[in-house]
């Protein structure tokens, strides 16, 4: 019988390069290992630097899908859809990239996630919520959290994507509907572009789309009348990925494996 195809889903940060590394060195001699990466327009344009430098790195090229219906754009759907963020999640997520792996995926395909260390009971529920779908996490088996994963990219002569640089927590989009006030607080400062077409998307359809609520008075707002306060470029929010919505979480160094095991220096050369 032939063996299953393993798909990486690479998304300019990271955990999921260290993540695919890893499944290359452990699968690459025996399975297909296929890299797959959906292309976003409102992504900084360094994210596409980051994923040329990975593909060197990895010796393979990631297969670059792009959304046709909405022009990969989150504007985009955001208009046409007439939301930006439901009880079920963000839409783009949804028709931006997880409708494209669906199309794109065969029958069998081993999904290599890229949860860290930090995330093991996110792996737990994945896997009793979908007991028939094959995923590896290699991070978790090798106790490798979200700093250890910046770090090995680094040690590999890879700059980490500029939104990492800036100090946010991850390289969503800019303006990711998911953060909280202190995120789009700095997005107004570092991106006013940016942080503009998310107000005039909020103009068009109205209170239904305000992400913020007033604490006391219960109150929705638009990011127009977004208050004063503190910025957090470094505010966990949750990632995005063809698969799920999975909550970042900051990792301290005092919980760092003492030492790589000796695998982990042999995939890495």
């Amino acid at each position: 019988m032939q063996n299953p195809r393993i798909v990486c889903q690479f998304s300019c940060g990271a955990a999921s390069a260290v993540a695919t590394k890893l499944a290359l060195a452990e699968y690459g001699a025996t399975h297909d290992v296929q890299i797959v990466n959906a292309f976003l327009a409102n992504e900084h344009q360094d994210n596409r630097r980051f994923l040329a430098d990975c593909e060197t790195w990895f010796g393979q090229p990631i297969t670059v899908l792009r959304d046709e219906k909405y022009g990969a754009d989150v504007i985009n759907v955001f208009r046409r859809e007439r939301y930006m963020k439901g009880r079920t999640g963000a839409p783009c997520t949804k028709l931006l990239k997880r409708r494209l792996l669906d199309a794109w995926k065969q029958p069998g395909d081993v999904m290599v996630f890229g949860y860290t260390a930090e995330e093991a009971d996110r792996l737990e529920d994945f896997r009793e919520r979908n007991p028939d779908r094959p995923v590896i996490a290699p991070l978790i088996e090798r106790g490798l959290g979200k700093e250890d994963c910046k770090a090995m990219v680094q040690r590999a002569g890879i700059e980490l994507p500029i939104m990492y640089r800036l100090g946010y927590e991850n390289a969503n989009c800019i303006g990711c509907v998911k953060g909280g006030e202190g995120y789009f607080r700095a997005i107004r400062a570092d991106f006013p572009e940016q942080f503009e077409a998310l107000c005039q998307v909020q103009d068009e359809l109205g209170p239904g789309s305000y992400l913020f609520r007033n604490r006391k008075t219960g109150e929705r707002y638009s990011l127009r009348d977004l208050p004063p306060g503190p910025m957090r470029r470094n505010e966990a929010i949750p990632a995005c990925s063809f698969f799920c919505e999975i909550a970042e979480q900051a990792f301290t160094p005092q919980e760092r494996p003492a030492a790589l095991t000796q695998d982990i220096i042999a995939a890495f050369g």
